[in-house]
């Protein structure tokens, strides 16, 4: 897309949107002033790939004009909302969080769940992500402290007491058997719950119980020794935070292989209540400052924010692509875009609402709750792409069914030397580290040997057997552990398969980080098969082929660093292999060692007394 006129766009807040040859929206953008931020986008020197990338795809723009840059902040969520452009960030969430509602301008409030907030004037307490757990929370209430559950039109018409008065969950307001100043007291009660204020609760329901029991109103007593108990059993399922109370949202981060995620921890009245996790396939924590923005302007549309919303920083938006100015005017940016973000918010609450970085360790703590729930989130999608990607394995491989439990071999050695082949097993997409193995082979470089050499051991040792054996290697690689099958008579009892890098221009293997063309070889067929570059079952056996090389080439140093260390100490008089091997395994490393106390030596089998000491100066004179 060409750069367009300056002069004809306007210097005022706004909103802009850039449509591709079929008009489709693919980006929108706001900005404080949108001839500089609209003309940012054509300065190579600082665009983005992304920004390059849209940009080759664009090839019209528009421009809405706004008075002020908070307008443009709320219209820029609703068309992104509504559009769902290609470029934007869009939190693909319909979920509709539960909150519970309660009136207390009305003479006898119901405790209602609801999904949809409206501007009423009701207190609204939540949100809950688990609509079971809000339910029997809802249950357990209205069980201990008796509030209506009828409508307002079901009350006025009603000629009797309902079951629920019968069974003493409900006051029967509907017949005036309670007042409206005591039913209000109960309510109290469960505002005071929900509220985090539960210990003031406790103490005056306590009082309460031991004031009905000293007057010999035992059934009273009763009921407010459930109501103890019950706030008790809710209190149990939540964490404390916040000693002094308050609510607030934790926002954390967490950057996974292929794609950004991020968590949420919701605090109300002091304690960790719920929290949730989103996925953003495709993001890098470049993309985190324009992530966080995007994320507080789209999850908060149809909820209400608390108080007090914690990011893991401040960033600065549009700051990248907007400016380049000195840091004052920076940190002015940053400032701006952080007061109109406050300010959609708390309209939204119809309260004050700040949005703010740690400032203690305690704000840490909430951050790295909610990166928890970040981290969890990735690793549930990673596993689904897992799953997905062993259901379509078997078309790809040539499989009668979807193998469940995949095996990789990959051998490592030095010059020849240390020669190890490490077996990592995947059973269900997920790694089964306790099923690892490691494998001592005979030295002399020959990677086809040693594959044969451990080819004919899998097999002694026998089931379970894998569905598919996935050697790390070419056609080469394949045809030995084939041959070594053969060999043993054991030929077919498992799939084979062989993963090799891809050709670089020169022919050779390309080792280059990022390289997503690697090749699948199958007995019987001289060509690799045709996957898609980048397609989840490749990824998946990429995915399974760098555990193993990561497993075996970590084993494989530290046999090395054993190796080198046993040779270092025998260098010493009187350190024979034994012992060095014994030292080895009890330290570790020579640091360790050289700062090891006699005790600490005498606790080694076969060391004496007089021979520790000797020992131990050894030791202390020792420098690699």
């Amino acid at each position: 897309m060409d750069k367009p006129d300056p002069h004809s766009l306007p210097l005022s807040p706004g909103v802009y949107l850039y449509r591709d040859e079929r008009g489709r929206i693919i980006y929108v953008g706001k900005a404080r002033a949108l001839r500089r931020r609209v003309l940012s986008y054509f300065q190579p020197e600082r665009q983005s790939p992304k920004t390059r990338a849209m940009l080759g795809h664009a090839r019209g723009l528009d421009i809405i004009a706004t008075t002020t840059e908070k307008e443009a902040l709320l219209l820029e969520a609703s068309l992104i909302k509504k559009h769902r452009p290609r470029y934007n960030i869009v939190l693909r969430d319909d979920k509709q969080y539960i909150l519970f509602r309660l009136n207390a301008k009305t003479p006898f409030p119901r405790l209602e769940i609801i999904r949809r907030p409206g501007h009423d004037g009701s207190r609204l307490f939540g949100p809950f992500t688990s609509g079971l757990s809000a339910r029997e929370t809802w249950k357990l209430l209205h069980k201990a402290f008796g509030l209506r559950r009828c409508s307002d039109r079901a009350m006025k018409n009603r000629i009797r007491p309902c079951l629920y008065h019968h069974m003493g969950q409900c006051p029967a307001p509907c017949m005036g058997l309670i007042s409206p100043e005591e039913y209000h007291q109960t309510v109290l009660g469960v505002c005071e719950l929900l509220e985090g204020r539960a210990p003031d609760l406790l103490s005056r329901l306590r009082a309460d119980m031991e004031l009905a029991a000293a007057r010999l109103e035992f059934e009273r007593a009763a009921r407010l020794r459930d109501q103890i108990a019950a706030v008790e059993r809710t209190l149990e399922r939540q964490a404390a935070v916040l000693p002094g109370g308050g609510d607030m949202d934790a926002i954390g981060l967490f950057p996974a292989a292929d794609g950004l995620a991020v968590g949420i921890a919701f605090v109300r009245g002091g304690a960790v209540t719920d929290g949730r996790g989103f996925y953003f396939a495709g993001l890098g924590f470049d993309d985190a400052p324009e992530l966080l923005w995007a994320f507080l302007g789209q999850f908060y549309e149809n909820l209400p924010p608390p108080p007090r919303v914690l990011l893991p920083w401040l960033p600065a938006p549009e700051l990248r692509e907007e400016t380049a100015e000195p840091l004052s005017d920076m940190e002015a940016e940053n400032s701006s875009g952080r007061l109109v973000m406050e300010q959609a918010l708390s309209e939204r609450r119809g309260g004050t609402v700040r949005i703010v970085a740690p400032q203690n360790a305690r704000d840490n703590q909430l951050v790295d709750i909610a990166a928890a729930n970040a981290r969890e989130r990735a690793r549930l999608v990673g596993l689904a792409r897992s799953r997905s990607a062993v259901e379509t394995l078997a078309g790809v491989l040539h499989l009668p069914q979807a193998p469940r439990r995949i095996e990789c071999v990959d051998i490592s050695h030095t010059g020849g030397r240390e020669t190890k082949a490490g077996l990592v097993v995947f059973e269900d997409g997920r790694p089964v580290p306790e099923a690892y193995r490691l494998y001592a082979l005979p030295n002399g470089g020959d990677d086809y040997a040693s594959l044969r050499d451990w080819a004919a051991r899998r097999l002694e040792s026998g089931p379970p057997w894998p569905d598919v054996l996935l050697v790390d290697g070419g056609r080469g690689q394949l045809t030995a552990v084939r041959r070594a099958m053969a060999e043993a008579g054991k030929e077919g009892v498992f799939a084979l398969a062989a993963i090799a890098k891809a050709r670089n221009e020169e022919g050779g293997a390309d080792r280059r980080a990022g390289n997503v063309a690697d090749r699948i070889f199958v007995p019987g067929r001289s060509n690799p098969l045709p996957i898609r570059e980048g397609s989840p079952e490749l990824l998946y056996l990429q995915h399974i082929r760098d555990t193993a090389h990561r497993f075996v080439v970590s084993r494989h140093r530290r046999a090395r660093r054993g190796a080198a260390l046993s040779g270092e100490l025998m260098r010493l008089p009187g350190i024979g292999p034994v012992t060095a091997r014994l030292l080895w395994e009890k330290f570790g490393n020579i640091d360790a060692m050289r700062k090891a106390s006699l005790d600490d030596l005498l606790a080694v089998p076969g060391i004496g007394r007089v021979r520790g000491g000797e020992l131990l100066n050894k030791l202390k004179k020792l420098r690699l």
